[in-house]
């Protein structure tokens, strides 16, 4: 057994074999959101084969390979990620929701059959009154559900099912793409139902207004209504029915009540010869309905679309090359490691490293990168990206939810099934809003009888005020909005995470920004050494490197290249330790290292004064001092420049303009920060800040009452990202800092800032003028009916139209 190094703090090692390790560790125990975000992080790296954890106990299983990833590394890593992610504030702690004891899990699935938004809060309420169900969310706009507890996928879908709705997995791109073809197939399918229906109709309606007596015309009413309503009306009977024996009811209870009534009415009077009929009625309302929701799918369609141009960037097959052979197999089939082949123009099924040819390959869908990469062996090329005209030979290193392609899909489901705060108070007026509408309903009848008008002016104004009422256009208010202004700014090249976010963006008072790959382009380069060891230049060289090697760290990355560069050979590092925004130690070739900034060192009481100096001019020229020490004495400084981003100036600018304070707290020392501060803007600079500092800086602007946003692409930049009101994260950063933001700028252009502030504040307004026009129709429409102003027939039309202004005014946002 391997001893385990005393400074492991974070773990406990428990059990482990030559390829396989469990691991215990306090932080993540009970905290889903933590242990998600560590799963993400050991999948990225390809020498880890598989990750299983039981977050009830903080306990997870890693099998990995152990020639490319040697175990004492695996170890190291470990610690330092779990370090990182204990300083990250987790939403599972502060969200007040009741905690399951025992593992949680996601679930999303697609839910078809939702006809409004009612249908969406009854499977919702229905699957949070379960008591394994920690938290569901249903989002009518995009058809999703989304799911934590601890029931299985096939539990989830036959909750949903017994309700009378359908639901399907959406685990793979794969199956979001059958999706998208059986929508499609919906919409064509709705199509055809709404032109025989009107073609049934229309007859019917023309008879009623000739108002003819003859029997004979009474009876083609009857035969011409009875195939639209037990045919194209048979779903809306079939699912009233299914909610009545859950005892709850939606829009289509209302209009199997309405519909039912005024064709239940009509017969008897039909058979008796006497009474009015409203066959008319009955057809003209399946009709117009059907034509409302075929308009609203389609507009959805259109609202969608950002999601289905991601989806359709994974191809559907791949061309897999085993004992010599091209064997072309499903893409669901690709499992890691797998070679495949890629041929000029085709689409990379898959991400994967290029083990053979050169090419170059255009990532302007994913990365937003205008012109096309060249790719060789050694270069990780990412799925859904289109190959050039050379051949590639790739090794898969992820398959199916963990592509980078996928993420991103899946990063745009979750911000466009957010519900904003604002969403959440129409929930609660629309979850009582079909029961009052019967209730109004019933007092209509009673009132109009009471007042002693005929029977059947009661009966047509109580059906009347059940089909004015439409929830739909409250409960897509929001939704549609979200679904459409997220879409718009993926298309940017900005991810939403959170669609929340987009509310809180638009009060932004100030805005935190970070110093390294931030505000600079996060491509340092060693320009200057002064040693001041007996060792010699490239001995300093690779120590240095070989120590570096380890960490994540942009200015570690630079030392290890001007290593490479040089073709300086490096060695095995071990006893690795990493404080976070400071400096590491460790252990290469007998000696002990540190490297890190001046409080490093001093804290270490190391003696750097032969060096500051030299350190004190490299500050001065913008660059960063990396100071050295070996067994304990003071052996270099290296000077590490890195440039300010072009579009840096233009959007520290525009935030000035919009009235939004603008802050750097970086590690960086104080000369270097102040200089590349002067240079793009910035007043205020904050240096030498640990994470913690970065931390106590937000909650500090936090409560003065101000909402901050924090932009940053480190693992020290994750607590601060997580605690602002808005994080963004930089879209070449760590994988951390881009899971604790709210969005993901892909290209790294901060400029974007300033357009998905504008975005937001175009989302809210669109949002707010739905709502006004939602609330509106309601308020007016139910007592003009009430008063016996409307008939049932221009009732449903305006029920159908009202829905679909509300899509169509969220279209609006595809234009800016």
């Amino acid at each position: 057994m391997d001893a385990i190094p005393p400074n492991y703090q974070n773990f406990r090692l428990v059990h482990q074999l030559k390829r396989r390790i469990r691991i215990v560790s306090p932080i993540l125990k009970n905290d889903l959101e933590r242990g998600y975000i560590f799963e993400i992080l050991l999948k990225k790296r390809p020498e880890i084969k598989k990750v299983r954890s039981v977050f009830a106990i903080g306990s997870v299983v890693i099998e990995f390979d152990a020639d490319r990833l040697p175990k004492k590394n695996l170890l190291i890593l470990l610690e330092a990620v779990l370090g990182n992610i204990a300083q990250k504030n987790s939403a599972s702690i502060k969200s007040g929701k009741k905690v399951l004891s025992g593992p949680v899990q996601e679930i999303d699935l697609a839910v078809e059959g939702m006809s409004c938004a009612s249908c969406a809060l009854l499977i919702e309420m229905m699957l949070n009154r379960d008591e394994r169900i920690k938290s569901a969310s249903v989002n009518f706009a995009t058809e999703t559900v989304t799911v934590h507890g601890q029931l299985n996928k096939e539990d989830v879908a036959a909750r949903i099912e017994c309700l009378g709705y359908g639901a399907f997995s959406m685990d793979s791109l794969s199956q979001r793409k059958s999706l998208i073809v059986k929508e499609q197939r919906r919409i064509e399918a709705a199509r055809k139902r709404v032109i025989w229906s009107g073609i049934l109709s229309l007859p019917v309606v023309a008879i009623a207004m000739t108002m003819s007596k003859s029997r004979w015309t009474h009876w083609l009413q009857f035969l011409l209504t009875t195939p639209v309503v037990f045919g194209a009306g048979k779903q809306f009977f079939v699912k009233a029915g299914k909610l009545a024996k859950q005892r709850a009811a939606n829009m289509d209870s209302l209009i199997a009540l309405g519909v039912g009534s005024a064709y239940g009415y009509s017969l008897p009077a039909l058979l008796r010869r006497r009474g009015h009929l409203y066959f008319e009625a009955a057809a003209a309302i399946i009709t117009f309905v059907l034509l409302g929701r075929y308009l609203e799918e389609r507009a959805r369609g259109k609202a969608g679309e950002a999601i289905r141009k991601l989806v359709d960037l994974q191809p559907q097959t791949a061309t897999l090359l085993r004992d010599g052979e091209e064997i072309d197999v499903d893409v669901d089939e690709v499992q890691v490691d797998d070679v495949l082949l890629i041929r000029p123009g085709e689409k990379i099924p898959t991400d994967g490293v290029v083990i053979f040819g050169v090419s170059t390959v255009d990532e302007a869908m994913v990365t937003g990168e205008s012109l096309p990469v060249v790719k060789e062996s050694g270069h990780q090329v990412i799925g859904g990206c289109v190959n050039g005209n050379g051949v590639l030979q790739i090794r898969a290193t992820a398959v199916g939810m963990d592509t980078v392609l996928a993420g991103i899909v899946h990063m745009v489901d979750q911000a466009q099934a957010t519900k904003l705060p604002i969403q959440k108070q129409v929930d609660r007026i629309s979850a009582v809003f079909v029961p009052s509408v019967m209730a109004v309903s019933g007092l209509t009848f009673a009132g109009w009888g009471l007042a002693g008008a005929p029977f059947a002016t009661a009966f047509g104004n109580a059906i009347t005020v059940l089909l004015i009422a439409c929830p739909c256009a409250l409960g897509l208010a929001t939704p549609a909005a979200i679904m459409v202004g997220t879409g718009q700014a993926a298309k940017k090249g900005v991810y939403i995470r959170n669609g929340e976010s987009l509310e809180v963006a638009t009060k932004l008072d100030a805005i935190v920004f970070d110093k390294t790959g931030t505000i600079t382009e996060g491509k340092p380069k060693v320009s200057d050494l002064l040693k001041v060891s007996r060792l010699g230049e490239e001995k300093i060289i690779m120590l240095a490197a070989s120590a570096e090697h380890n960490s994540e760290h942009f200015l570690a990355r630079a030392i290890v290249d001007y290593a490479r560069d040089r073709e300086i050979r490096l060695k095995e590092s071990s006893h690795f330790y990493s404080e976070t925004g400071r400096g590491i130690e460790a252990e290469v070739d007998g000696r002990k290292l540190l490297l890190g900034n001046l409080t490093w060192m001093e804290d270490r009481q190391i003696d750097v004064g032969a060096l500051l100096e030299r350190a004190g001019h490299f500050s001065e020229q913008g660059k960063t001092p990396v100071f050295m020490a070996v067994n304990g004495k003071q052996a270099a400084v290296f000077g590490i420049a890195d440039k300010p981003r072009v579009e840096a100036v233009d959007a520290i600018g525009r935030l000035h303009k919009l009235g939004v304070e603008t802050l750097m707290v970086t590690g960086d020392t104080e000369k270097t920060a102040h200089y590349i501060a002067a240079k793009v803007g910035i007043d205020q600079v904050v240096a030498n800040a640990k994470p913690d500092e970065k931390l106590a800086i937000i909650r500090s602007l936090q409560q003065q009452g101000k909402k901050v946003g924090m932009i940053g692409d480190g693992i020290n930049d994750a607590p601060a990202l997580a605690a602002a009101d808005v994080g963004f994260a930089i879209g070449s950063g760590t994988d951390i800092a881009i899971e604790s933001a709210d969005l993901t700028l892909v290209q790294g252009d901060i400029s974007r800032v300033t357009d998905t502030i504008a975005l937001s504040a175009d989302t809210i307004n669109i949002i707010k003028q739905n709502l006004f026009w939602a609330f509106g129709y309601n308020t007016v429409a139910i007592p003009v009916a009430a008063m016996g102003r409307l008939n049932p027939m221009v009732a449903s039309a305006a029920m159908a139209l009202s829905s679909v202004s509300v899509i169509v005014n969220s279209l609006r946002l595809s234009k800016k």
